[in-house]
């Protein structure tokens, strides 16, 4: 999920090229785009909590902040595993990094209709209607459980993650006019070689 206070629709970033060393040895992983079958269909659950996994969730923020999101789910990066993170300081406050394994929400209230855009989707954003108030359980990527609750765009960003390992974008939750458009411009985007 893109951090809307940092891009105009127009310029929306796409890290294009194959995973680059950042530093650290931290990868910077491609993002896959709307079209890429990984994208809709559900995860695997993540059965194995090892460095490999930490290392991939740290290379998952170092893709995310490349791209200027405030969430990152794994099929993002083509990898069909129930993996997402989430900070929604932008890297400002490292205390606010959170791995979600196998995450579920398991209360919601309240309901709130703002914009929305997806790093797969890159230059198109939506109005959705998401809870204002989420609390979900989850593992870290030691494979820790825990509880988290947010509101406003960190349920948000929850929400639009889970979706993501659920197989879903934000675009099913667009008016089937709004989707229809935004379909159609990819299309034609396809056809120019842009997209």
């Amino acid at each position: 999920m893109p951090d809307k206070s940092k891009i105009s629709e127009a310029a929306a970033p796409v890290v294009t090229e194959a995973a680059q060393v950042l530093s650290a040895a931290r990868k910077i992983y491609p993002i896959v785009k709307y079209g890429d079958p990984v994208l809709e269909k559900a995860g695997a659950a993540i059965t194995r909590f090892d460095a490999e996994l930490e290392e991939l969730a740290e290379d998952m923020f170092a893709s995310m902040y490349a791209a200027q999101g405030v969430g990152l789910a794994a099929p993002q990066i083509g990898k069909s595993l129930r993996l997402a993170v989430v900070d929604v300081t932008g890297g400002k406050n490292p205390d606010a990094k959170i791995v979600l394994a196998n995450p579920e929400i398991v209360h919601a209230e309240g309901e709130v209709r703002e914009e929305e855009g997806c790093l797969s989707i890159p230059g198109f954003r939506g109005y959705v209607m998401r809870p204002q108030f989420v609390t979900i359980k989850a593992q870290n990527a030691k494979g820790e459980p825990f509880e988290i609750r947010g509101e406003n765009l960190l349920a948000r960003a929850f929400c639009h993650e889970i979706d993501h390992l659920n197989g879903v974008l934000f675009l099913q939750h667009l008016s089937m006019l709004k989707r229809d458009l935004i379909k159609r411009k990819i299309k034609k985007l396809r056809k120019q070689g842009e997209w």
